[in-house]
């Protein structure tokens, strides 16, 4: 077995972001040494690896340099140059997940054309290479209003996603490829984390529920666990162990799904990584979902998944009307909550919904979690000076 601790075997992330720095808190823990690729000098990572590298994680030169400085290699954003990563993998670098994985998921378009030819269930959808002809198949009625639109590259934190409700919003979408998704009149948003390693080992966190913003089409709460019948939390396991499997993907892939109102469970979109619906893990379960990245893609045991106590976490976001330098209002009010913890992420500047860190509340007592959620967020603001 490879020596991870206090050696010079390095692990490389591609994506020096929020995800990133809170791996690297775990790589600490290990004492692995660790490489980060990030186009912005002001990556949050740049403080906690051991070499940062600027530059682009989508051109092929600086990702095949990058990688042949790394005994494994894996990545905290999905905006990556597949290419380079296939060349990498024929070089004989350990690439997790693969580029085959990544290449199955970073198009929405290939993602749930992957789901419909694995017999995995999702909102019917249309695809379409260019904002004419999504407008021309609305025109001859192949999609109907409402749909939610999705642009097929690139969208994340709300963008690149809406609701459609009339033709005047589908004449304002931007002009990319896209895709139109019949619109899910759901119960709730659930998600779960599937993690596996190259051994073959499997296991899966708690089914979370997830509250929405209703604007900015972010995840404002995550609940954990989902306030449902057990029977729809298995059931929602059990699909979400199906992706994992059909993906053979290695790591964590978070498996975002709508339960219906006659509880059926159709998958919306996944992401081959860590991922928000799993930042409650740090505080409120056995092996966080950073550790259990690094222990999967390592091919070491996978940790526990089961929660030690009821989590909520609450996104820290940009408050509309402030852009700059950022100022974290009203923090030491909210540290004064019971079961209380924040994290920043270590972004300088602020904007309207920017992702800025998170706050997860523990708590035996779930409805009380619930509670302490609402007034953090309520007291926090996240403005600009």
């Amino acid at each position: 077995m490879t020596n991870y601790f206090s050696s010079n075997f390095t692990l490389g992330i591609l994506g020096g972001g929020q995800l990133g720095k809170m791996l690297l808190y775990e790589t600490r823990k290990y004492d692995i040494r660790t490489l980060v690729l990030d186009p912005s000098a002001e990556a949050p990572c740049r403080i906690s690896c051991d070499e940062f590298v600027q530059g682009d994680l989508m051109n092929f030169e600086t990702v095949v340099n990058f990688g042949r400085k790394a005994d494994v290699l894996t990545f905290e954003i999905e905006g990556v140059n597949i290419e380079a990563l296939e060349q990498l993998e024929q070089e004989g670098k350990k690439v997790f997940p693969s580029s085959k994985t990544l290449r199955h998921i970073q198009n929405k378009g290939v993602q749930k054309d992957f789901y419909q030819s694995h017999d995995i269930p999702t909102a019917a959808y249309q695809k379409y290479p260019s904002k004419k002809a999504f407008l021309e198949g609305l025109q001859k009625g192949e999609i109907s209003l409402p749909l939610v639109w999705k642009s097929t590259q690139g969208g994340y934190d709300g963008k690149g996603v809406s609701v459609v409700r009339t033709t005047e919003t589908a004449e304002n979408l931007p002009e990319t490829p896209c895709i139109a998704e019949t619109l899910i009149p759901f119960k709730n948003e659930l998600a779960v984390i599937v993690a596996r390693n190259p051994s073959g080992e499997v296991k899966t966190y708690p089914v979370v529920e997830m509250e929405f913003h209703p604007e900015a089409n972010q995840v404002e709460y995550v609940i954990c666990p989902a306030r449902i019948e057990n029977s729809v939390a298995e059931k929602a396991r059990k699909v979400a162990e199906k992706v994992s499997e059909a993906y053979e993907h290695v790591g964590l892939l978070a498996v975002e799904m709508f339960q219906t109102h006659e509880d059926e469970i159709l998958v919306n979109e996944v992401a081959p990584r860590p991922h928000n619906s799993g930042h409650y893990s740090i505080e409120g379960a056995y092996t966080n979902q950073f550790e259990q990245h690094l222990r999967a893609i390592l091919d070491l045991p996978l940790g526990a998944t089961e929660s030690k106590v009821g989590g909520v976490m609450v996104n820290l976001v940009g408050e509309e009307g402030f852009t700059g330098e950022v100022v974290y209002e009203n923090i030491t009010a909210i540290l004064q909550l019971k079961g209380v913890t924040p994290h920043i992420y270590g972004k300088k500047i602020t904007r309207p919904f920017r992702k800025m860190g998170h706050v997860t509340i523990v708590n035996a007592n779930l409805a009380e979690a619930r509670k302490i959620a609402e007034e953090v967020k309520k007291t926090i603001r996240v403005i600009s000076k």
